[in-house]
């Protein structure tokens, strides 16, 4: 029987992977659980337990290598293999997560894009092809699609995750501030950027209010 992980404990392992990158990148070899939590403002104690569901990755009093620790979290991730995507709705939104670097680097590959516009299918964008939405079934199942992003209006997101799942799709992200009703065996991550920032207005009323 698999371990049961926290969510939260996922999170922060990409957040631990984007950090040891950096200190790669600043050529540093061994780091300690301390230097690398105090790096992302969070408990030692907490960084330490996260990685303990998965095995011990360091030496006491010695610390972690940045290299090899990078290694095990890709794995664990699944970010040592790539991974076919698509997105669904080639607005602006649409268009900007198409070719954003940081999935391709991330292993995630965007093959292909669906919309329903007549002046936006069935033309390449950069090597991007974006195809109507009839021929959802017959793109995924060529190109080995097995992510789905969602970013249309909140009105079109229901159909269009249904639509992911009757082809076969098990992994959604939803950009549309919407909750989806789909079914249970399709993984959705749900990312709503208007509530995103609400809460950052809210932190930043209360910095306002201790100025005044």
């Amino acid at each position: 029987m698999l371990k049961k992980i926290p969510e939260e404990t996922i999170t922060r392992l990409s957040y631990y992977l984007r950090a040891l990158l950096f200190f790669k990148e600043k050529d540093i070899t061994i780091i300690s659980s301390k230097r690398l939590a105090d790096f992302l403002k969070i408990s030692h104690h907490q960084l330490r337990k996260d990685l303990s569901y998965f095995g011990q990755f360091g030496r006491k009093g010695v610390g972690y290598s940045c290299v090899r620790l990078i290694e095990s979290i890709r794995e664990i991730l699944g970010l040592n293999r790539e991974w076919g995507a698509c997105v669904v709705g080639f607005g602006n939104l649409g268009r900007a997560l198409s070719f954003y670097k940081g999935f391709k680097d991330e292993g995630i590959a965007i093959k292909a894009a669906f919309d329903i516009s007549e002046n936006k299918v069935n033309k390449d964008y950069a090597n991007l092809k974006v195809y109507p939405l009839e021929k959802m079934e017959k793109v995924i199942r060529k190109e080995k699609i097995q992510i789905g992003i969602i970013a249309v209006p909140k009105e079109a997101a229901e159909a269009a995750a249904t639509r992911l799942a009757e082809c076969g799709i098990k992994a959604i992200f939803n950009l549309a501030p919407v909750k989806l009703d789909i079914p249970k065996d399709v993984i959705v991550k749900d990312v709503d950027l208007s509530c995103q920032l609400t809460s950052l207005t809210y932190h930043l009323k209360l910095l306002e209010a201790k100025q005044s």
